[in-house]
Formats: structure tokens, C-alpha cells, sequence
């Protein structure tokens, strides 16, 4: 079933390159119509926002209350997500909707067959990097100082400009849990440049895009709100 998957992913970014003569280009193309498709998920997820917000003073009170008893504390924030209607997880919905995505497009450009043919994208690149090629290799191959290398060092700055600014759109948005949780939180952005260092080229387009695509979304669909104290 996921052979079939990637299979499927590899014969429609190879028949999206060819009209647009470069397969980054259709890789760019085809999270953009992932992005549509999980527009709901983030439209549920701005929902769930707002419900938070709605409900941090009354989940401050409940802290004040029941701080001390954690399973009493457990119970009530339960029972009043309950009589609310609203979820603490929805926020975790659409970035786990794209972690299967993210894990097909990474096989379809480190696997040498697909089907039992050539994987034929793998010859496509990027000024001069083959999108299944890694930091690491490409270092290797052309030195620390030269063109390909640059490819990728482009690729996190951008990478860490978009975390930068989700980044600090999270610091405004209200976040349940303790104090470590809201600090470690505005920090899980800058894990999309570590991941491009070690996933391939091709990856590492597709996290652009999508982190950017979900900053674009956040600025439209959430508003700032205080934080929760």
C-alpha cells in the first residue's frame, strides 16, 4: 500500500515537472494542492485557538483552585473541555495530517527504484544540486565554500526566517500548560532547518513551502491574543 503511494507521488511530481520544466517547481506545485486540501484542518485548528483563548480565564481559575491536587485538577480542565465542546489536541491535528506526506515525499527521493524502475527524479535538480542529494554529501562532494552548498545554506535562511516569524506569532497565542511548555513551544519552528540538514534537497523545498504556506494561514485566519497567565 505505501509502494503504491509513493509510486502515485513520484508519476505526479514527474508529470507536474514537465509542463513547468523543473521538478523543485512541481514539488513546490504539489504542496500547494497538499496545502488546499488540509486547509480545513487549519481552519479547525484556528477555531481551536479562539476556544482556547475563550477559555484561559476560566482555566487560570481552575490552576488557582486546584493547583495543588493535580488529579482534581486533571478532572475539572476535562470536564470543562467537555461542557465547552472543545479539544485540547485539535491544535496537533494539522501537522500530524502532513507528517505522512512529508514521510512519502522523503521515499520518493531516496529511493533508487520506484516500481521496479529508475527513479528518474532523482536526475532533476536545483542549480546545480540533485534534489535526492544531502547537506552532508554535497559538502563532501563540492566543498563547504561553493555553489551547491549555497543552495542549501539559501534554503535554511529562509527556512529560519519563516520559523522566526511563526515563532513569534506563537509567543502571542495562548498555550495550556506549564511555564517550560510555553518556553519550549515558540522554539519547535527552528527544528524545520535541522531536519533540512539531513533530509534531502527535495525535503527541504517541500518544508519551505509548507511552514510558509502555514505562516500565511495563521496571519489570516488567528488573531493575537494575551497570553495565558
Amino acid at each position: 500500500m505505501f509502494d503504491s503511494v509513493i509510486g502515485f507521488t513520484a508519476h505526479l511530481i514527474d508529470l507536474l515537472a514537465q509542463p513547468l520544466g523543473s521538478a523543485a517547481l512541481a514539488i513546490v506545485v504539489f504542496t500547494v494542492c497538499v496545502r488546499v486540501l488540509l486547509l480545513p484542518f487549519g481552519v479547525m485548528q484556528a477555531r481551536g485557538a479562539r476556544a482556547q483563548a475563550a477559555l484561559a480565564p476560566k482555566l487560570a481559575e481552575l490552576r488557582r483552585r486546584h493547583g495543588k491536587d493535580p488529579a482534581r485538577l486533571y478532572k475539572e480542565t476535562s470536564a470543562l473541555y467537555t461542557a465547552e465542546g472543545v479539544s485540547p489536541f485539535g491544535g496537533f491535528l494539522p501537522a500530524l495530517a502532513q507528517l505522512p506526506v512529508l514521510m512519502v515525499v522523503y521515499r520518493v527521493f531516496v529511493s533508487p527504484t520506484i516500481a521496479g524502475h529508475a527513479n528518474a527524479l532523482l536526475t532533476h535538480g536545483l542549480f546545480g544540486v540533485q534534489l535526492g542529494q544531502h547537506l552532508a554529501g554535497t559538502v563532501a562532494g563540492f566543498g563547504l565554500i561553493s555553489g551547491p552548498t549555497l543552495v542549501f545554506a539559501c534554503l535554511f535562511l529562509l527556512l529560519a526566517a519563516v520559523a522566526a516569524v511563526t515563532s513569534r506569532r506563537m509567543r502571542l497565542t495562548p498555550v495550556e500548560g506549564s511555564g517550560t511548555l510555553r518556553r519550549v513551544m515558540p522554539l519547535l519552528p527552528f527544528m524545520t532547518v535541522l531536519a533540512a540538514a539531513v533530509l534531502p534537497l527535495a525535503a527541504g523545498i517541500y518544508l519551505l513551502v509548507t511552514t510558509a504556506w502555514t505562516a500565511a494561514e495563521r496571519a489570516v485566519l488567528y488573531r493575537a491574543a494575551p497570553a495565558v497567565v
